[in-house]
């Protein structure tokens, strides 16, 4: 019963932020800024260990992949709920530039480990054990997306769950045509 009350609590907190204090009161769904991280604008650096103790930055992407963000935690029921779709997009996107960095939020590795495993996730999960990544993006609110482009730049911002993945999906697709269009032009001018 208390875990429920907190769960019951814990959903309300969540809409609360998204609704209010993110977006001033509009629904769910993408914005324009959160925090210091605006769209069009540098994405900030960060390092953070993964699930393998391997350190990950997200430099380490620049001019190679497209990077999609997500703030998330096991007891957030709109954070698992958003998962599902993180997989399929990662098994419709593997291998054509881009990569997901799920950023659980300050949970003991051996739980986080246990709930990927269990769900079979293969996306790469990253822990933000004490919060400075979060910080550094302004995240309020869980979940949270970030797509930042292979530059390094933010192009996709959006609080809250939300299963029209529609936009999202846009996003993506437009710049893996826009990288493909400079690709083209590239190997045109050689």
């Amino acid at each position: 019963m208390a875990a429920l009350a907190v769960f019951a609590a814990a959903t309300i907190w969540i809409n609360y932020e998204v609704k209010v204090n993110v977006q001033g009161g509009h629904t769910r769904g993408p914005v324009h800024e959160m925090g210091n991280v605006k769209l069009n604008q540098p994405a900030p650096d960060f390092s953070a260990l993964d699930l393998s103790n391997n350190m990950v930055s997200l430099a380490s992407y620049r001019g190679q992949k497209m990077v999609l963000l997500d703030f998330w935690a096991t007891w957030c029921g709109p954070c698992r709920m958003a998962m599902v779709g993180l997989q399929a997009l990662q098994d419709k996107y593997k291998g054509q530039g881009l990569e997901i960095l799920s950023l659980n939020q300050a949970e003991p590795a051996d739980q986080v480990r246990q709930f990927i495993n269990r769900k079979k996730y293969d996306f790469h999960v990253l822990l933000d054990a004490n919060g400075s990544v979060s910080a550094k993006y302004g995240v309020r609110a869980i979940p949270t997306l970030v797509l930042v482009d292979k530059s390094g730049v933010v192009q996709w911002l959006q609080v809250g769950y939300n299963n029209d993945e529609s936009e999202l999906l846009e996003a993506i697709e437009r710049l893996m045509a826009k990288e493909a269009q400079q690709n083209f032009e590239r190997r045109l001018k050689k």
